[in-house]
Parts: structure tokens; sequence; C-alpha cells
């Protein structure tokens, strides 16, 4: 037997890269692709829709492997709702960065709706009826991310990486990126000594900021500050955030989310407010003004600049604290000095709460909680996890803010069950 074959045996089989095989395509599944079985192997499928007959190319897998990766290579029958690519980088084997693209909007948001029911049927036990809504701000799905990391290759030249690789694909334009953020020049400029360039076309200052990471000769590489705005209403409100912190990329998404939260939450006069995960003040800023003058609001957040900028955005509010710690550490700290709240608000990152920081919460005592998550499976465990702690599901909404990606943003009402 020669070392090749040993090696393979050992890893689990012989290689299935490359392989060709006609298949039925079936749902959706989280992740940005679709189920399809070849003789009893389990195939998972990107650029592809539900329905259709397709050629798949297996691009990751081994003989008894419990699934393999695939792309769509040829449409053999295709699906009503298939439209042609608008990005030449949305194919097998270049950019991964859209799964989308070759579905109308329409189809898209049906998609993503089908996913976030199927997470909370088989997570959560729970049966939801959820649209996928739009979010304003975009140009029919393109044109809508404000900030873009691209990768640098050997040569010193920004592209993007392929689906599950760190190759990068070099690129003239990135169709979902903002023009700000193109006409920055980051794809026509060669950055020597560079891994990756991130660009941010924030509303502040009015040229996007271009932060090569690591930096030349070990200078910062924080990119500064830039201001954001979002509003609520008639409400507006300028926030300072860390060029490479945490911000809502969709530029309708951070005044989308602000404005169901607050009507979501109902805050009123007087209440006492636990934001979790809360950034640098987005909801914050807001339920300081909401709860005045008697009211109070309690922002948490790990990341320590963060809470430096949060404390600027919020310097005008007496009612506003900060705390500068992991959110599961500061619930336990509370909760060990009996403290309750009226009302909660968390927005998590990918991986979500967990259940200890979903128990925590629970223990003190809001009479509603909105719940923002940018992963519907996340979303899924931590609402099961509530249950056990006598937290109900109350209602549910979904937004396309990441549209020709299979990302959705969710948010989630819960509230203590009767009894």
């Amino acid at each position: 037997m020669s070392g090749r074959q040993t090696r393979e045996r050992a890893a689990g089989g012989e290689s299935l890269v490359g392989r060709e095989w006609t298949v039925e395509v079936g749902p959706v599944a989280h992740g940005g692709h679709c189920v399809a079985r070849h003789e009893g192997q389990v195939v998972f499928v990107r650029h592809t829709l539900p329905g259709e007959r397709v050629v798949a190319r297996v691009t990751e897998g081994r003989v008894g492997d419990s699934f393999v990766r695939a792309d769509a290579v040829e449409v053999l029958e295709a699906a009503p709702g298939r439209v042609p690519a608008p990005c030449p980088y949305a194919a097998p084997g270049l950019c991964g960065g859209c799964d989308f693209q070759h579905a109308s909007l329409e189809t898209q948001r049906a998609l993503k709706a089908a996913v976030v029911r199927e997470q909370f049927a088989r997570i959560a036990g729970l049966e939801v009826e959820v649209d996928v809504r739009p979010v304003p701000g975009d140009e029919d799905g393109l044109r809508w991310r404000t900030r873009v990391e691209f990768a640098v290759d050997q040569s010193g030249r920004a592209g993007l990486r392929r689906h599950r690789s760190r190759d990068i694909v070099r690129v003239d334009d990135c169709l979902i990126a903002t023009r700000a953020v193109i006409d920055s020049g980051v794809l026509d400029t060669e950055w020597p000594d560079v891994e990756s360039v991130d660009v941010v076309d924030a509303a502040h200052p009015d040229e996007p900021v271009l932060v090569p990471l690591p930096a030349p000769d070990g200078a910062s590489a924080g990119g500064g500050l830039v201001g954001e705005l979002a509003r609520d209403g008639d409400w507006e409100g300028e926030y300072v955030v860390a060029a490479r912190g945490f911000w809502q990329v969709h530029p309708g998404a951070a005044s989308t989310f602000l404005s169901r939260v607050t009507a979501l939450l109902e805050a009123r006069p007087g209440d006492r407010v636990i934001d979790l995960y809360a950034g640098s003040g987005l909801f914050t800023m807001r339920l300081g003004e909401l709860v005045a003058p008697d009211g109070f609001v309690l922002g948490v957040e790990g990341d320590r600049v963060a809470v430096e900028n949060g404390n600027v955005n919020t310097e005008h509010l007496d009612n506003v604290e900060w705390r500068a710690n992991r959110v599961d550490r500061e619930l336990r700290s509370l909760v060990g000095q009996d403290v309750t709240a009226d009302l909660a608000v968390l927005d998590p990152p990918r991986t979500g709460a967990g259940k200890d920081v979903m128990g925590l919460l629970a223990r003190m005592a809001p009479r509603r909680v909105v719940y923002v998550a940018c992963d519907p499976s996340a979303l899924a465990r931590d609402v099961k996890a509530a249950a056990t702690h006598g937290y109900g599901l109350v209602s549910l909404e979904a937004w396309d803010a990441f549209p020709m990606t299979h990302h959705v943003e969710c948010i989630a009402v819960l509230e203590p069950r009767e009894g």
C-alpha cells in the first residue's frame, strides 16, 4: 500500500474532491447551501436552489464522511427564483462572500425565512411564522456593506477570499460594498507587508477610513474613531465608534433595529433597563432618554474600548452607567446582590448569549426581554434555554440586513409565562 493510500485511510477514506454527481436539490439549510443526496451520501451544495437538478462538483469530503460539500457547476433544471448573478465573482471557485446572488431578492428572503423556521422547530421545538423584511438603504440588495475587510495577497494587491479558504481572489469591484468603499481606491493600491485592509464608510468623516492590518512600521492599527448616526422616528443620535469596532454594516440597519427595539421594549419613565452586549451604546443612549428622569440604564460590554466610547456617547445622561466586563460575570455579580431589572435588551455575538446568561438574566426578573440576534440557530438555543427559566417567546421578527448572503437578523421578544 502506498504512503498516499495510508494517509487517506487514516484520514477517513479516499478523497471525493473533484467528483461530479447529478443530484436533485432538496431544502435550504443554515449556512448558504441546500441539501441533496447522492447514493445515500448527504451533499451540501452551494450556488443552487431547492427543487433544482444540477451537476454538483465535490469541494470537500472523503468516502465515509457524514456529509460532503459541493458547488453546483451546471444547472440542468432551474428553479423559478433563479436569476443571473449580478457579480461575476459570485460563482463556484471564486469569492465566498455571497451565497445567494443567483436568487431573486424575494427568493432569498423566502429561503432565509425557511431557515429561521427550521432552526426554531429543530432546536427550540417551536413552530414560528416569520417573514424576512427588507432593510432600507441598499440598491436592490447591492451596495450596502459599509465595512469591508479585504485580504491582501503576496503581491500586495487586495481581494476577497474564496469560500472556506485562505486563497485570495483578486477583484476589481465588490457589488455589496458601498460605492464609497470601492471609490476609496483600496483595490487599486499596492499594500506591501500588509495582511488585510479594513475600509470603513462612516457618516463622519466624509472620506472612508482605511486601516491596514498589521499596520506598517508597527504603527497603531486601530484606525481611530468614526461617527455614526442612528434615528428613531424624529429622534437622531450621533455615536462615536472605533473604526474597527462593532457597528451594523448595512446603512439602514442601526436605525431599523433601534426603532424596532424601542417599539418592542415599550420602556417607560422610571424603568430600570439592562443593556447587554451594549457595544458603544446604540440602544443605551436612546433608552437612557426614554426612561428619564427617574429611570436608569446599565450598559454591559466586554470590549473596554467600546465602553469608553459608550461613556462618551451617553455623557449627557446622568442616568446611564457602564460596566466593562464579560456579560456572564457581570450578571452573576448583579444577581448575587439581588439586583433586578424591569426590562432587558441583549445583542450578543454570533455565538449567542448561552445558557448561563439566559438563566442569570431570568433571575433578574425583567417583565420583557428584547433579543437582537445575527444567527437564528444561536437565538433558538437561547430561547430554549430561557424557556427552562420561565420565559416564553412572544414575538419574532426577521430582517434582511445582509442581502445576497445567508445571514439574517432576528429580533425576539421574551416574557415570563403565567404561572
